[in-house]
């Protein structure tokens, strides 16, 4: 089913960069660090990074961190883990001290965490202007967390960045003006083109971890949803023991411990089991790969951009613009096996058919277009307090 016109980015021509305004960045998990790198890298010494620290893991934070911007910039919170309101409690506390210090700059969020929703919150509370990336995805599920925080985030924003034309029409449904947004595309287009490995890298990688191209599965699971439940991670685990191919598996901390309260770890036996690794080598793995199964929404876009197919492991997703493309959604249980035993049936074909699709989300321009419409909100809101 080819993707439709409602699924794809506005089509712009390439903006120029303007000159931004300061930019204070917050976040505090992996996914948000590697989707912010080109921002900061475009910014440059306006941009200061705020990090709470809700992922603290070494696994999921050091190998990130270490390619990110010079000391001075990144402020380190160490908000740590714990019951949500608590965890969202000390991060608003956190960044508002921060934000103390750097009056007048633009804040930017990225995504749906609870880091965002402290960033956006406490920019609320300095008056500050708020830029929300990756803004408009909705579920429409309210059991899921992230579902709550994306909605009020975009409400509070007075810039909200959509990546395709879907979530620009779920925020005027929800009544944001249409001069609060602007269709970008997502950053995760251009993270991952620049952290890619070259083909040659790719293989000699496959060759250490005794894989072939093609010829195995590259399997995630960390959602509450899947591994809180302990009915639901077996069936998920079950079914990819059951694959006819090997199913290499970074094992999420999160995973591993919920593994290990449940009983459960003799379902990760007939697994390849890994450490959860740096995003250059799981990107080779996954480009390399037959299938990829995951309950992660990153890993949604990724596959559209990489051109593999994904089996979503999930109640709900908030990226609907690749169904019946690159991706199917299904439960745990039966279906598991049953779809990714689709894709594996002609993996030669299924490559070539999806090395034509474009990815809804956009063209490697979404950082320039971001950067661009940071000076134009800061500028607009300038003007606003000057005339009020």
């Amino acid at each position: 089913m080819p993707i439709t016109a409602d699924f794809r980015p506005a089509v712009v021509s390439s903006p120029e960069v303007a000159v931004a305004p300061g930019a204070t960045l917050v976040c505090g998990t992996r996914p948000e660090l590697i989707k912010l790198a080109p921002l900061m890298r475009l910014l440059g010494e306006r941009c200061t990074v705020v990090y709470t620290g809700q992922h603290y893991d070494d696994s999921l934070y050091t190998r990130i961190r270490a390619d990110l911007v010079p000391g001075g910039r990144f402020h380190e919170l160490g908000v740590g883990g714990g019951r949500r309101g608590g965890q969202l409690g000390r991060a608003i506390s956190a960044v508002d001290e921060v934000l103390a210090c750097h009056p007048g700059r633009v804040v930017l969020v990225q995504g749906d965490t609870t880091s965002a929703l402290a960033g956006a919150l406490a920019a609320n509370a300095h008056g500050l202007p708020l830029v929300h990336v990756e803004a408009g995805l909705r579920s429409h599920d309210r059991a899921m967390p992230e579902e709550h925080n994306r909605v009020l985030i975009d409400h509070l924003a007075d810039l909200c960045c959509a990546p395709t034309e879907l979530n620009r029409r779920n925020l005027l449904a929800e009544n944001v003006p249409s001069g609060r947004i602007a269709v970008t595309g997502n950053t995760v287009v251009e993270a991952l083109e620049s952290a890619l490995p070259p083909a040659d890298e790719r293989q000699a990688l496959l060759t250490t971890r005794g894989l072939t191209r093609d010829g195995y599965v590259l399997a995630t699971l960390h959602r509450p949803e899947n591994a809180d439940d302990p009915g639901r991670l077996a069936l998920a685990l079950r079914e990819l023991g059951a694959l006819p191919v090997p199913v290499v598996f970074p094992l999420h901390p999160r995973t591993a411990q919920r593994v290990e309260a449940f009983g459960l770890s003799r379902l990760l036996a007939p697994l390849v089991v890994l450490e959860p690794l740096a995003y250059p080598e799981f990107l080779a793995l996954a480009a390399e790969a037959a299938v990829l199964v995951s309950d992660s929404g990153g890993i949604q876009e990724e596959a559209s951009v990489l051109k593999r197919p994904v089996v979503v492991v999930r109640r709900s997703t908030e990226r609907p613009e690749i169904a019946g493309t690159f991706g199917v959604r299904v439960p745990p249980g039966p279906r598991i096996g049953e779809e990714t035993a689709r894709w594996l049936d002609d993996v030669t074909g299924h490559r070539e058919r999806l090395r034509h699709l474009p990815s809804p989300y956009g063209d490697g321009s979404a950082s320039a277009r971001i950067v661009a419409a940071l000076g134009s909100v800061a500028g607009h809101l300038a003007g606003s307090a000057a005339t009020g």
